[in-house]
């Protein structure tokens, strides 16, 4: 944000950060627009075959490969993945643009990712699933740290490189925490399950559930077996070959996975198929499909490429959608708060929708408050490189006049989201998807009126108008 003559705020329009469109201001409003739309739907389709098809199958091989329970890889590998278009903003912010740009995508897009990707999980999924206490608990925990670590960074407007690094440390000790996951959460169980009864619940549902989940357990084939088999979770649910093969154990499950270019056999989804042949050919030459037998040890690669993919459709998104509220002249704070806040948290919320559908309410959780402390971490990292070895005279710059409101929000909802998951008995379902709708619609309300200087004394304008 600059400052104008009269001292009021003006933010520079976002259009700024992206390259000029394809047609001229004019031609859009004349219906040029139209063309904007259908490249933003089929970004949507591509964002979805790409973390349907690649980016969580790849996930699935890690997590069977390291031992991850599901709330840690959705919290660690998931969020890092999904994330990726948040890390590149912010060092966009901070090498090229030299805005801040990254600070207010990043916490823009963070309200959204509490309460719109939950909303998203409970409304979309038919499947009710249950939650566990501690991994929610842990990871709106260090999500309050980091975003408080954030905000008493910003208070005076300049980031020092030890301020920077304590950003990274913060991410380190989650990531400490999250190798030590097992430990600690039967020792708080063990210790809390007396006063606590979420914990007593969650103690009885990981008895019941232990020889099914096979994530952790490798004491006997049988449970190896079922982990195995279990991979339908990242799979689409009418996915007729996974499904039914899966049904005879693994023994006679088929060497390989079916084609990618197999036509699926619903009306609806052949017409959907057709129109994506062209983004299904561009992803089958260009990432190893790490469900084939062929290339199953290749899947950090697949992991890689499809997080570079999902960056590039979201950047294209992200662009398109920045012009078409530019033409139908929403202002420049809302489009951030709503447009462009949903539209960089696209692969997050197709990932915790699909892994949601699956029952898999954990991992979708963990996903969801996971990737939010990940993207503080992407505000660390291109500041800490920025004033430790390229600009070691003097701290970076930002303004934080409009932030701190924001931060204060997301501490806010994250108390929200906890409260609610507890009222609501420990589970994603309608309800709750219901619930974090409304929520998520009066942040935003409230946002946009302070931002438009309504409530506040927070008077901003896009520069030059």
């Amino acid at each position: 944000p600059q400052f104008s003559e009269n001292g009021t705020r003006c933010v520079l329009s976002s259009s700024s950060e992206f390259p000029e469109g394809f047609f001229t201001p004019q031609e859009r409003k004349d219906g040029g627009i139209v063309i904007y739309f259908i490249i933003i739907l089929y970004m949507f389709l591509a964002v979805s075959i790409v973390c349907d098809d690649y980016f969580l199958p790849s996930l699935e091989i890690i997590s069977e490969c390291l031992g991850l329970s599901q709330d840690v890889a959705g919290a660690t590998f998931m969020a890092a993945g999904s994330s990726a278009p948040e890390l590149v903003t912010a060092f966009l912010g901070a090498f090229v643009t030299k805005g801040d740009i990254g600070v207010s995508t990043i916490l823009g897009s963070a309200i959204y990712n509490l309460l719109g990707i939950s909303a998203a999980c409970g409304l979309f999924s038919s499947v009710v699933s249950r939650l566990s206490c501690w991994p929610l608990f842990r990871d709106c925990l260090a999500y309050t740290i980091s975003a408080a670590a954030v905000l008493a960074m910003i208070s005076d407007n300049r980031i020092y490189w030890y301020e920077s690094a304590s950003l990274l440390l913060i991410y380190g000790c989650y990531i400490l925490v999250l190798c030590f996951d097992i430990k600690i959460n039967q020792y708080l169980m063990k210790k809390f399950s007396p006063c606590c009864t979420c914990f007593t619940k969650a103690m009885e549902e990981n008895a019941e559930q232990q020889p099914l989940v096979g994530w952790r357990d490798e004491s006997g084939p049988l449970i190896r077996q079922q982990s195995r088999t279990d991979s339908g979770i990242f799979q689409d649910e009418l996915d007729y070959s996974q499904l039914s093969t899966s049904l005879h154990g693994l023994d006679e499950i088929s060497e390989d996975h079916p084609n990618v270019f197999t036509m699926p056999e619903a009306d609806m989804k052949r017409i959907l198929w057709v129109l994506s042949l062209p983004i299904i050919t561009l992803l089958y030459l260009t990432i190893p499909d790490c469900r084939r037998q062929f290339w199953r040890n290749w899947f950090m690669v697949t992991f890689l490429i499809s997080a570079a993919w999902i960056s590039a459709i979201t950047y294209v998104l992200v662009w398109m959608v920045t012009i078409a509220g530019e033409t139908l002249g929403i202002p420049e704070s809302v489009m951030g708060l709503t447009l462009l806040a949903a539209g960089t948290s696209v692969p997050d919320t197709v990932a915790s929708v699909l892994v949601a559908r699956k029952g898999n309410g954990d991992m979708a959780m963990s996903n969801i408050v996971g990737s939010n402390v990940f993207d503080m971490l992407c505000l660390g990292i291109p500041w800490f490189i920025k004033t430790a070895f390229i600009n070691t005279s003097g701290p970076i710059e930002v303004n934080s006049s409009g932030l701190t409101y924001t931060a204060i929000s997301l501490i806010c909802s994250v108390g929200f989201i906890f409260l609610a998951v507890h009222l609501n008995g420990w589970k994603i379902d309608k309800k709750l998807g219901t619930i974090c709708l409304v929520l998520y619609l009066v942040f935003t309300v409230l946002s946009i009126l302070y931002e438009l200087g309504i409530i506040g004394n927070n008077p901003t304008r896009v520069c030059g108008n």
